[in-house]
């Protein structure tokens, strides 16, 4: 463990896919989504912890997540949560911590990720952000980790790297260009090609590296906070982000950056992941029982019934008949009984409750 590692932890999603367990006051980034015993966000902590240390862990969220972050972080002091004010995206936020890194040690690396994705192999894990960690030591360049596609997918955004050209002896392969979502002729032919990954959002550099790049690539957005870095980890920080920070571009680091930048470079991951980002994601990484359902919390009665993911408070009892491929999802407010092939519509249906209920049940 170095001390020049640290790790930016992104905990200000809303996860609105996992509504209605996944609220705006209480995402699903703070819940157990699996029945393990430990939330999403204590789970990618202590996953980070391995190889950055304690202090060098800061964790990006809003405001109103404060209170959240440190009951379920207790090792984590108030000035390593770095709050935003305001919704802008992921280039805004990350552009800011990395500032805040580099006054604290100018020869820092950094890994920015998602504090709600599962990863099984965390030793894996670990050796691989360290192979990109080194390389970011000894040359100026952006890393990303891509995950080898297992099937088609057109919910992924997708990393395609130069086949060509042959790979840094670390394994890093220089990226031609970041891809949209596809659609799924699209998406077969990128695995047809073999030379395609799907972007998993992991990012490595060093701190100068990706304040040089900004500076670069965005003057106006570098310019804006850099013009606080003086206060910056001191008492007058958060009256500067309060009245600067809603200024920011709305963009993300992808269009920002990455799409962008010439000197990109993406390690194929060895470790195993699930972005956990709708409840059919979450259905796919879990243990099934006899009639092909994945449950969490519940007890469940099932008769002519399969492949449903079932999730209720703790030890209650769930009887289904004639249910196959369904989303249950029960808690105190609210059941939603929905078909997994519908997933991504629960956006539409939260709009709906909106309108029709107000925001206490969103």
């Amino acid at each position: 463990m170095k001390n020049n590692y640290y790790a930016v932890l992104m905990a200000g999603g809303v996860g609105s896919r996992f509504w209605p367990v996944s609220t705006s006051s209480y995402p699903k980034q703070f819940h157990d989504m699996l029945g393990t015993g430990v939330t999403l966000i204590q789970k990618t902590f202590k996953r980070l912890n391995t190889f950055v240390p304690t202090e060098n862990i800061l964790i990006l969220t809003n405001e109103r997540y404060n209170d959240l972050v440190l009951e379920q972080l207790p090792e984590v002091q108030q000035d390593q949560v770095v709050l935003e004010p305001a919704m802008r995206n992921t280039a805004p936020c990350i552009l800011y911590a990395a500032l805040k890194i580099q006054k604290m040690n100018p020869n820092a690396v950094m890994i920015v990720a998602p504090s709600d994705h599962w990863i099984e192999d965390e030793e894996a894990f670990a050796k691989d952000v360290t192979t990109c960690f080194e390389q970011c030591e000894n040359e100026e360049v952006l890393c990303t980790l891509g995950i080898k596609p297992s099937f088609p997918n057109t919910g992924f955004g997708y990393i395609e790297y130069e086949k060509d050209r042959a790979p840094k002896r670390s394994g890093l392969k220089k990226v031609r260009q970041f891809r949209e979502k596809p659609d799924y002729e699209t998406a077969k032919k990128f695995l047809a090609q073999g030379n395609f990954l799907w972007n998993a959002g992991i990012f490595i550099w060093g701190v100068n590296t990706i304040v040089n790049t900004f500076k670069k690539y965005q003057p106006s957005q570098y310019a804006l906070f850099e013009s606080g870095v003086s206060s910056y980890n001191t008492s007058k920080e958060s009256t500067f982000i309060e009245e600067n920070y809603p200024k920011a571009e709305n963009v993300s680091i992808d269009y920002a950056i990455l799409e962008r930048s010439k000197s990109i470079y993406v390690l194929p991951a060895t470790f195993d992941w699930n972005d956990l980002g709708t409840w059919g994601s979450l259905y796919d990484k879990l243990d099934k029982d006899e009639s092909n359902h994945a449950v969490v919390n519940a007890k469940v009665i099932s008769e002519d019934a399969s492949g449903n993911m079932i999730r209720s408070p703790k030890n209650k009892i769930v009887v289904i008949d004639g249910l196959k491929d369904y989303i249950i999802v029960d808690n105190e407010d609210v059941l939603l009984i929905y078909p997994k092939s519908k997933e991504q519509d629960i956006k539409k249906v939260l709009n709906k409750v909106k309108e029709a209920f107000g925001d206490s049940y969103t």
